[in-house]
This record gives structure tokens, sequence and C-alpha cells, in this order.
């Protein structure tokens, strides 16, 4: 397995661990609540959405903010620590243009949102845009 699912599977599992809630509808809401010991109606102040449905208590929050702030900070670090492009910064752009499926569309686009970076930065850091065109490239060629 390559250094970045590593990465991606080991943060996906601590932000599964996170205390969040989903509802999407009133009695998926109550039950949420209720297993957070809150009251559906009383209690509302004291939990905030995230979005897609989630919730978290608001003590929490920062837990939240500390944990995806780390796992930002972990990704620009292996970034960082790749000279050349063609270890983790190519695993990354590989897994996820091909997540994407830019072997069927030839779009990066999805993969650039998902990476949280645009066409200008990968082009304007050498080590970026010698990691994605080789990732495009060796998935080119396994389309063919």
């Amino acid at each position: 397995m390559n250094q970045y699912q590593e990465m991606r599977d080991r943060q996906q599992q601590e932000f599964n661990a996170l205390p969040l809630g989903f509802a999407f509808g009133q009695k998926q809401f109550n039950e949420m609540m209720r297993g957070w010991g809150l009251h559906p109606e009383r209690d509302v102040k004291k939990i905030c959405a995230i979005g897609a449905g989630g919730y978290i208590q608001k003590k929490d929050v920062e837990l939240l903010r500390q944990t995806s702030a780390r796992h930002k900070e972990e990704l620009a670090a292996a970034i960082e620590a790749d000279t050349t492009g063609d270890g983790f910064i190519f695993q990354m752009f590989y897994r996820e243009l091909k997540n994407h499926e830019y072997g069927y569309t030839g779009d990066a686009d999805d993969t650039l949102d998902t990476l949280n970076c645009t066409m200008e930065q990968v082009q304007s850091d050498q080590r970026l845009y010698r990691g994605f065109q080789q990732a495009c490239k060796k998935i080119m060629e396994e389309e063919s």
C-alpha cells in the first residue's frame, strides 16, 4: 500500500472516531440527540451543524478543529518531504485521480478540489507538477 493511502486510511479512522452525529430527518435527529443524552428540543443550542447532515456537540468542536488541522499539517509535511514528486506526491495524485475516474473523464478538477489545490498551484511547483504528470500518464496507459 502506498504512503498516501496509509495516511488517508489512518486519518479516516481518526475522523470516524470523533463524536459526530448524523441525521437526515427528525426521527434520526431525535435519536442522535438522545444518544448524546440531550433533549431534542431543549438542548439544540448545545450542538452545531458541520454540514452534510453532520452534527457535533459544541463541547467537542475544538477536538474536531484540532484533528482537522493536524490532518492538514500531516499532509503538507508529507508533500514537503517529497523533494522530487516521485514518491508521496505521485501516490497522492495517482490515488485521487483514480478515485475520481480520471481515466474515463480526463478531468482532474474533482481531484484538485479534493486535495484543496488549483492547477495553477500544481503548475507552479515542480514537484507537484512532476507527480501530477506521472500519475496522469500512468492512468492513461492503464486505460489504453
